[in-house]
């Protein structure tokens, strides 16, 4: 992993030029964005177009939306919660429009480690978003990826 590279899994574009903006200005690395779950899922398993590590490297956190066409957030979710190997450790904080207690419990329930309901104004998702970079990046120590998932040395 680069310094601290995060998955954005949105398919808002406009949703997307903000997230990038209010990293920028929390001095964060932009997002590397990628537009339905079908993508994420072939970002987070190096395939096709993201095959090349260097290039697309594996993110320390996933900023997932739960509403998007073709597969849907709870869907690779659950793809990553099943892998057998340490990919299925990724952090991933949902963030999406909805507020809904099913949606929350569904997410959770599907593995997410965090749910986060986007804010009205930039300010507040610049805020959500230092807050993010200060707990996931400053505070958080998250899981070696490619390390055995018994915790023994190899």
């Amino acid at each position: 992993m680069d310094s601290f590279t995060v998955l954005l899994v949105e398919d808002d574009q406009s949703d997307v030029l903000l997230l990038q903006r209010a990293f920028r200005r929390a001095g964060l690395h932009k997002p590397r964005a990628v537009g339905d779950g079908e993508q994420a899922v072939a970002y987070l398993a190096g395939e096709g177009a993201f095959s090349d590590r260097g290039e697309h490297p594996l993110p320390a956190l996933v900023l997932l939306d739960l509403k998007m066409p073709r597969m849907d957030g709870f869907e690779v979710l659950r793809w990553l919660r099943a892998r057998p190997d340490g990919l299925r450790l990724l952090p991933v904080a949902v963030l999406t429009s909805s507020a809904e207690s099913p949606d929350i419990q569904r997410a959770y329930g599907a593995g997410a480690n965090s749910y986060l309901v986007k804010p009205p104004t930039f300010e507040d998702l610049q805020r959500m978003v230092e807050s993010l970079g200060l707990y996931w990046q400053g505070l958080n120590r998250g899981p070696q990826l490619d390390a055995p998932l018994d915790g023994n040395a190899r």
